[in-house]
């Protein structure tokens, strides 16, 4: 990107061109991982960085706040919904609701965010808010980041539950390695996994169990059901110590407005063709849609799309099942509901995503007062001065006849 970047901006303005590095939830499970490799990695980015021809600024982790955050600030910046208003406008935008700013849902790798302007936001979990004033208006957000909940964590979880769950069957087995039947990749599809590396993430460590092999063998069953039963095991839904929740005891205010739904949530929905607007697709038949892709055996999705990676192409089953797990037990959409979610790739030629609202928030692109401006445009004000030119010689003209008025005329009036 920093080619790409060389090429696109005139050489001449390189130097004062700022540079700014955010890392994310992969970079916060590293760090939980091995703090001194993660700092090593921002260390050689870092120093990458400062050798090209910008001006860098620096590189740190963001947490999963700010991710939240960055990304609401760039889905409504970019649909127009922090607007400049004045004068009478101003009392007609400060009556408008709530829903007048759209909501974020970010998934990424490793988590989840949920960002949205509540009208019910209790006192209970001061944590989940945040405060913004931007163009003069408040605006007061929920915000959770859920980390080991982004697509691939999830799978991660999964997968440990899975074996958790049939540990006594593995521990009596004496092979070097076993096999785990998977519901949620595609009949016909195999993968191995090495022990050793699944139980070294955060995410899975304390899952960890002692099996007498070292590599494990998925093998897919193609059931969309059962996918939906495992993966919803990973949510806690049990405990909730407020008067509403998530997941994992999470508080969650009521639902308000529309939401954009980008990163991961686009990019799988959009494999599956379900990402149609403005009108979009009913719940049932996103449902039917993602359950009709796992029940197709893995050759003939293999023959199918032959440009994907087989990684990745393998997965699809697994990531569909787990959005709409993750909307509907995890955030608490509904079929009523559902389509207010709009699955965002690009908002006019800007991608939907937390990396816009970072560098607005960091270069102070949105003032949190309203920019002073004149009442009227330059063209309304010398509109207006010429009108008030003619009343006021209509008027001068008025007064001169009626001084200047025949003494005939003032004889017959008395």
């Amino acid at each position: 990107c920093l080619q790409q970047a060389k090429e696109v901006i005139p050489s001449a303005q390189h130097k004062e061109t700022p540079v700014y590095l955010g890392a994310t939830a992969g970079m916060r499970l590293l760090r939980l991982q091995n703090e001194s490799a993660a700092d090593k990695v921002l260390s050689s980015v870092g120093n990458t960085l400062r050798s090209a021809p910008f001006n860098f600024q620096g590189a740190r982790i963001i947490t999963g706040q700010e991710e939240g955050a960055y990304g609401w600030i760039t889905i409504n910046y970019l649909l127009g919904n922090f607007k400049q208003v004045s004068g009478w406008k101003k009392l007609l935008h400060s009556l408008k609701s709530l829903s007048e700013t759209s909501g974020a849902l970010d998934l990424g790798g490793a988590s989840t965010q949920i960002t949205f302007v509540s009208k019910d936001l209790s006192p209970e979990s001061p944590e989940n808010h945040l405060y913004f004033r931007l163009y003069g208006k408040d605006y007061q957000v929920y915000t959770h980041s859920f980390l080991c909940y982004g697509k691939d964590q999830a799978l991660q979880q999964k997968l440990s539950r899975d074996l958790q769950a049939t540990w006594i069957y593995f521990y009596f087995q004496t092979m070097e390695n076993s096999s785990l039947p998977d519901p949620c990749f595609h009949k016909g599809y195999e993968r191995t996994i090495n022990i050793s590396d699944f139980f070294k993430n955060p995410c899975t460590s304390d899952k960890k169990k002692q099996l007498p092999f070292s590599q494990l063998y998925i093998k897919g069953e193609g059931d969309y059901q059962k996918c939906r039963e495992n993966i919803q095991k990973i949510f806690n839904k049990s405990n909730c110590p407020y008067s509403s929740c998530s997941f994992n005891g999470i508080y969650l205010p009521p639902l308000q407005g529309d939401f954009g739904a980008f990163s991961a949530f686009y990019f799988v929905m959009n494999f599956l063709n379900l990402t149609s607007e403005p009108n979009p697709l009913a719940l049932n038949k996103v449902t039917s849609t993602i359950e009709s892709f796992c029940a197709r055996p893995w050759q003939e999705v293999k023959t199918a799309y032959q440009h994907i990676k087989e990684k990745y192409l393998s997965e699809y089953c697994f990531s569909g099942a787990y959005i709409l797990s993750l909307l509907e037990n995890g955030y608490q959409f509904t079929e009523n509901n559902w389509q207010m979610i709009h699955f965002l790739g690009k908002i006019g030629s800007s991608d939907a995503g937390w990396t816009l609202g970072y560098m607005l928030n960091l270069t102070n692109m949105i003032p949190a007062e309203e920019p002073a401006r004149p009442p009227l445009s330059h063209s309304s004000y010398v509109g207006l001065m010429v009108l008030c030119s003619l009343v006021l010689v209509s008027v001068l003209l008025f007064a001169w006849l009626l001084f200047h008025k025949p003494k005939c005329l003032q004889k017959g009036i008395v």
